[in-house]
């Protein structure tokens, strides 16, 4: 069969029945195509609860198989309603600014209906007081705002800022998933699910009544689902637990009989003076719908009383203008006349609404049932076209969602609407390492792991893929890499290994730190929250323990040719050595290694002051490695500063028309060839003028950045003697490093000089 617009299926799911309905709308009109009505065989519903999901399933396959047949296709998808068990709902003002003064579209509004839910649902969360997880199963704009000013319609108008007061219901996960396994089991897949009084008013209260102070009762079988309008809008939804049902327990226990027969004469007394029934002996008998109406009036009294305590709670606690009554139990003779009492209107402004409210609904059947039980059912076919303008569905994960399609819709978006975890969707690092390197604190990430995995109809894609209509989304989620791992060797500030001279041999030490008080080996892993200190020097002792070597405790110790014990710090290019010999030092060595307490207690110079040739202690083959790693040389302050051979502390100078100051503030005349390279600091000399010619035996002069010097007191000479006797502060750094050169070519520390060598000295920049 053809049809000319889009064919719609809803279902009224009920506590007593099973209403299908298939229509399509065009224009205005809304076209009832078929009909069909099932009743449970069994009490598998109660109030409005699914309790037997397999006998309600196979309840809507039949109603499912009767309408395809009528309609000559299959049906797949459904409209369906929850009713209003536990029903909470919650009404919430959101406001959002546009980029500028600019169109609003039909997106900007739904992402507003967003917030406003997003908002609403969150507020809800701050409110339940319950274990139950409620779901959203639909919400009202009650009114718009465009730039603070109250609007009918936002679409198409210029705004900066729009807004909206929007009422959100929320319903119990147990009520909405029992809802959708049940139509599961005959085939279906929901693709709109509204609350039962959002349907029903769809039908009964045309817009154009909105504007009025109106209730709406839909009086089922297990719940009375209650609306309110006014302003134009439907301000309000409500509920109570008690409707038709509880009028034919009564009746059951008043003439013995099963609850589908107590059914029968409840219904029978609407239309009949005198009912005739079996009761549960097999005899026949015969009750008045007078008799019926004295049985029920407690019942209808006490659940119209709730009814018209709830309209005043929703309505501001007054009663309405008037009261339209829908569904199957509020046709019972007796309940809108006790209702009006209850609300103290007039009797003529509480009605039974069937008919008479379809005006733009058509029925292809002749046959078809036009009363108030068919006003919900209709109304859930609306609702499909009054909430799912724009969207589309897609499966996300095997999971059927609901998107607004804005021609660019993307994975990225299903997998928000589906609330799959964000950072699911991005490659995660393991975790971070968090330390301390010279008291400074730093942090390693971990590794990347893997992105997520993602197809869309089985092919590869990524969050940025685009979407369409029942596409399936597969996302495989992302995993997380390694923790983070780092050892000390790994760090910058450590460096590969430190040389020293040993008894006039080079020896190579690995560097090594302290972590958190204990020394460790480059190939320490780092541990969270280690504190780590980066040490530039080995002591005499460590030196020797990396050598196998024993020091004898008669030897004499000497760093940088000074007298020194097993706990001198060594440092990058110092030397060291131990020796049973006595070494020769000169006045300063002699004073600074604290052999003399000053220079007057020291014996005249006269010339013979000799060096004997160290015998050095046996040295076995450095072989191994370290038990010690370590990093860069420089000493935190300068308490750290060895007192080595070319430490001197001594004037700076400044060499500005050739004038040189020293630490007492007098100055002397230089030569400007007397200047060091680039204009950086230089090493002067000490003690007045020397002779203009070298002279023989145990001294000797050499020329130092231009100025002649004299060396005297020993019988050879290294390089890092002539710091001994030149004014070059070591402890307050110039530039980057030293500069030493030898006759025109980079000298060594440690290596021979001669008289007349020409020797530079500087700072280098």
């Amino acid at each position: 069969m053809k049809f000319p617009g889009q064919l719609v299926f809803g279902l009224d799911i009920g506590t007593r029945s099973i209403v299908g309905t298939v229509g399509y709308r065009v224009g205005e009109k809304f076209y009832v195509v078929t009909q069909s009505i099932r009743e449970h065989a069994t009490r598998s519903m109660l109030d409005g609860q699914i309790h037997d999901i397999y006998k309600v399933g196979e309840t809507i396959t039949e109603v499912k198989n009767e309408l395809e047949e009528r309609i000559g296709r299959t049906l797949k998808d459904v409209c369906i309603a929850a009713a209003g068990r536990v029903l909470r709902t919650v009404t919430v003002r959101v406001d959002t600014e546009l980029e500028g003064d600019r169109e609003v579209n039909g997106e900007d509004i739904y992402a507003l209906d967003s917030l406003g839910v997003e908002k609403a649902y969150e507020e809800f969360l701050e409110s339940n007081d319950t274990d139950m997880k409620f779901y959203c199963v639909g919400y009202s704009v009650v009114r718009y705002y465009m730039n603070g000013y109250q609007m009918g319609n936002l679409e198409g108008h210029k705004a900066k800022t729009i807004g909206e007061d929007l009422i959100a219901t929320f319903l119990p996960e147990d009520v909405v998933d029992g809802l959708y396994k049940a139509v599961g089991v005959a085939g279906l897949e929901v693709v709109n699910l509204t609350l039962e009084p959002i349907a029903a008013i769809q039908v009964a209260i045309p817009e154009m009544y909105r504007m009025l102070n109106i209730a709406l009762v839909d009086v089922g079988a297990g719940t009375s689902d209650i609306s309110v309008t006014k302003d134009g809008s439907i301000i309000a939804y409500g509920m109570i637990p008690i409707a038709g049902d509880s009028l034919t327990e009564v009746v059951a226990k008043h003439c013995l009989v099963d609850f589908a027969t107590a059914e029968h004469i409840k219904r029978e007394a609407g239309v009949k003076e005198r009912i005739e029934y079996k009761d549960i002996m097999g005899l026949s008998q015969t009750i008045s719908a007078a008799e019926i109406g004295e049985v029920t009036a407690d019942v209808i009294s006490d659940m119209t009383g709730r009814v018209a305590d709830k309209i005043r709670e929703l309505n501001g606690d007054k009663s309405v203008s008037a009261v339209f009554v829908v569904g199957g139990g509020g046709m019972l003779p007796g309940y809108t006349d006790a209702l009006a009492e209850k609300l103290g209107i007039q009797k003529e402004r509480v009605a039974v609404r069937g008919e008479e409210v379809m005006q733009n609904i058509e029925f292809l059947e002749t046959d078809a049932r036009k009363d108030s039980l068919m006003v919900t059912p209709i109304g859930i076919c609306l609702s499909f076209y009054e909430q799912s303008n724009n969207f589309i569905f897609v499966y996300f994960n095997d999971q059927r969602i609901k998107i607004y399609d804005n021609n660019k819709v993307a994975v990225v978006d299903a997998a928000m609407q589906a609330e799959f975890p964000n950072d699911g969707l991005f490659p995660k690092r393991g975790k971070e390492l968090n330390y301390v390197v010279n008291g400074k604190p730093r942090i390693t990430r971990g590794s990347l792991g893997e992105a997520a995995v993602i197809t869309v109809n089985g092919n590869e894609a990524d969050i940025y893929t685009a979407v369409h209509a029942n596409d399936q989304i597969r996302v495989k989620e992302s995993t997380a890499g390694e923790p983070a791992q780092l050892d000390i060797n790994q760090l910058p500030e450590f460096g590969a290994t430190m040389r020293v001279e040993v008894n006039d041999k080079k020896v190579d030490l690995p560097k090594f730190a302290s972590v958190n008080g204990e020394l460790q080996s480059g190939y320490y892993s780092i541990k969270e929250n280690d504190s780590i200190e980066i040490l530039g020097y080995y002591t005499v002792r460590q030196i020797a323990e990396f050598m196998d070597v024993i020091i004898n405790q008669d030897m004499n110790i000497y760093v940088n040719n000074k007298l020194a014990d097993m706990d001198t710090k060594v440092y990058e290019n110092f030397s060291v050595i131990w020796t049973m010999e006595t070494l020769q030092l000169s006045d300063r060595d002699k004073y600074e290694s604290g052999m003399a307490e000053s220079f007057a207690d020291l014996p005249e110079d006269d010339g013979s002051y000799q060096k004997s040739e160290p015998q050095a202690a046996h040295t076995d083959e450095i072989q191994g490695q370290t038990a010690y790693g370590g990093g860069p040389a420089e000493p935190e302050d300068d308490s750290e500063l060895p007192q080595s051979a070319g430490t001197v502390r001594g004037a700076e100078t400044d060499h500005r028309d050739g004038d040189y100051e020293r630490a007492d503030g007098t100055t002397d005349k230089t030569a400007e060839d007397g200047q060091a390279p680039g204009g950086a600091q230089s090493a002067q000399p000490v003690g007045g003028n020397a002779p203009s010619a070298p002279q023989d035996g145990d001294t000797i002069y050499v020329t130092v950045n231009g100025q002649q010097i004299r060396l005297s007191g020993k019988k050879e000479y290294v390089f890092v003697d002539v710091f001994e006797y030149i004014d070059f502060d070591l402890s307050k750094p110039q530039g980057s490093g030293i500069v030493t050169r030898l006759n025109g070519r980079d000298a060594q520390y440690m290596e021979n000089i001669h008289g007349g060598d020409e020797i530079e000295i500087y700072w280098r920049h």
